[in-house]
This record gives C-alpha cells, sequence and structure tokens, in this order.
C-alpha cells in the first residue's frame, strides 16, 4: 500500500495520495449510518423548534443534510464535528465521539499506513475534525464555518502551538464523499514543506472571514488540486501549504482530518485529550473502549467551561507585520 516510491513522493512534495486505504463497508458504511442517526436527532429537535417541516428521512444522508439545513438555516458543524472548538467553550457544547468514528481513527487499514510514516507507536492527535461542505450556493450564513465552507490557505503546523513544533506530526485526510475540483477538494502547494512555517494572518475575504490564513501573495505559484475518491487517503507533512477550495457544486463535499504522531511527544493543543492508537512496546495501554475516549473530552469541555477564555491555542496575534 505504502511502497518506497510513496515516501519518496511525501519526502519530496510534502504530501502523497494513496488509494483504495479504507474499505467502504468495514470503515465508511458505518460512520455514514451513525452520522445518519446524529442527522435524525438535529431534524427532530428543529421540527419540534418550528424550524424544519420534515425530517426529509427518504432522501440518502448527503442529500438530506442539505435539504435540512438550507430550510432550517442553523449551524450543524459542531454537533457532528469530533473535536471541540478553540472558543467560546460552555459544558453543553456539543461534540460528536460515536463507536464508529472511534473504530475509523483506529482503522487497521489506516494505522498500517501511518506506521509506515512515524513508526508502530502511534498517537491520535486530538487536532481531528470532520467537515461538510455544502455547496456554497446554498450555504445559509448562519451555518458558515470552517467546518462548513472553503478552508483558506494555512499549515497544520501554524494552528497549534510552539511545543510541537519539532514534533512530525503527520496529517492524515480523507473524503467520505468523492472529492474533486467543483466540489471543494483539497489542494496544496508541492514542497512548500521545505520552506518550514510561514507567518499566519486573520482572512477578511467573506468566504473565509476570520480563519488563520496565509496571505495569498505569500501562498506559492504552483497550486495543484488533489481530486479523490472514497477510500483514498491524503497524507501530508505539517508544513506544506494547503487550502480546502470552495464548493461550486451542488453536492455535499464531507471529509475527516485527523493528526497521528509518535506517542509521548507534545501535540500542541494540551488542552484536547488525545490517545494511544497503536503501540508494540505497551499494547495495554491502547485506547479500547469509546466511553472513555468520550468522557476524556466531556471532561476536557469541562475544564474550558470553567476557564473561559484563559486558554490560547493560537501563536499568532494579527500584529505581525505581514498581517497589516
Amino acid at each position: 500500500m505504502i511502497d518506497q516510491a510513496a515516501l519518496e513522493q511525501f519526502d519530496e512534495h510534502g504530501y502523497v495520495v494513496v488509494r483504495d486505504v479504507l474499505d467502504w463497508d468495514l470503515d465508511l458504511v458505518p460512520v455514514y449510518d451513525e452520522y445518519s442517526a446524529l442527522l435524525n436527532q438535529l431534524s427532530d429537535g428543529w421540527i419540534n423548534e418550528g424550524r424544519l417541516s420534515s425530517s426529509y428521512s427518504e432522501l440518502p444522508f448527503t442529500e438530506r443534510i442539505i435539504k435540512v439545513v438550507t430550510e432550517a438555516r442553523r449551524p450543524y458543524d459542531q454537533a457532528f464535528d469530533i473535536s471541540l472548538p478553540q472558543a467560546e467553550v460552555q459544558y453543553d457544547t456539543p461534540i460528536h465521539n460515536g463507536q464508529a468514528t472511534f473504530n475509523l481513527l483506529k482503522s487497521p487499514r489506516l494505522l498500517d499506513a501511518v506506521e509506515k510514516f512515524i513508526g508502530p507507536e502511534i498517537y491520535s492527535n486530538p487536532v481531528q475534525h470532520t467537515r461538510m461542505k455544502l455547496p456554497e450556493s446554498l450555504l445559509p450564513d448562519e451555518a458558515r464555518t470552517g467546518l462548513t465552507a472553503q478552508i483558506a490557505w494555512h499549515q497544520d503546523l501554524g494552528v497549534i502551538l510552539p511545543e510541537a513544533d519539532k514534533m512530525d506530526i503527520l496529517t492524515v485526510w480523507f473524503p467520505m464523499t468523492d472529492a474533486n475540483e467543483e466540489n471543494g477538494c483539497l489542494a496544496v502547494v508541492p514542497g512548500s514543506h521545505k520552506q518550514w512555517l510561514h507567518t499566519h494572518c486573520r482572512s477578511a475575504n467573506e468566504l473565509v472571514l476570520n480563519q488563520v490564513c496565509i496571505p495569498d501573495k505569500h501562498v506559492g505559484e504552483n497550486r495543484v488540486p488533489l481530486p479523490m475518491k472514497s477510500g483514498d487517503v491524503l497524507f501530508m507533512h505539517r508544513c506544506t501549504r494547503h487550502a480546502g477550495l470552495e464548493n461550486k457544486s451542488d453536492r455535499v463535499r464531507w471529509s475527516f482530518d485527523l493528526r497521528y504522531q509518535r506517542i509521548g511527544e507534545p501535540t500542541g493543543r494540551p488542552w484536547f485529550p488525545g490517545f494511544v492508537a497503536r503501540s508494540q512496546k505497551s499494547p495495554e495501554s491502547v485506547l479500547t473502549s469509546v466511553e472513555e475516549w468520550a468522557q476524556r473530552w466531556r471532561e476536557a469541555r469541562a475544564i474550558l467551561a470553567a476557564n473561559g477564555t484563559n486558554v490560547s491555542f493560537n501563536r499568532w496575534t494579527n500584529n505581525e507585520p505581514i498581517c497589516a
């Protein structure tokens, strides 16, 4: 699956796409079913609030979420996400930590591939998200966030703390639905990881408002889109410049972006909980309980809610000279 040529491409260009890593029936279908049940809960709540006339349960999940969100005009990103937000965490902030999603993060097929890059002592870094990008033409303003709309150019190292600068944190991105330029696939700047970390600023662009990003003139000219099929996986260096393109289609583009690193290293978000996903040295340390995973996030949520704004997740102030 991951051969020497793939590793060499990763080293040279800062990324590699590997086809058919994930199994549709074993890895992805259970997640679709789990998120369909979650959408049932959201729909029922919005129907009770008078915001939605129907659950549209007869539709496939990806068509259904468009109908539900465009009619209800309510935020949906945090209810689906597998991480907490970086600000304004409340005691009841939604987060999804379901069994199928937990299994996906620990998929043997995925971890076999990750092991080729970082070795057999694998830690699941808590910088992890699921993103359901509705068509830009249909996305209500009330639901527009970095998890639902396009993502500006950035480096993953730029959105974690300096404690993890020297850690080989591997970005693992994959689409649940086929991704192409029309519906907003990822794009990268090959070789940009060799330039290390660039200053990030707060975007003033209405489509990516307030996202932490690299100013466009500093991104680089060689911007390569990466169309991918469901089951394919992108492995990316933490300093590779990349973006999530605008969804110009009439379809949802759903993806997961995960991070893995070696056990015992700083994660860059010390207030969020990771877990040991695989270990040859200490197999007893591997987390096997989805309830424990969920409990760790609940405990983190309570601490962050109690501390209010007394924590910081980002290294940039927006006062850097290039941000002026």
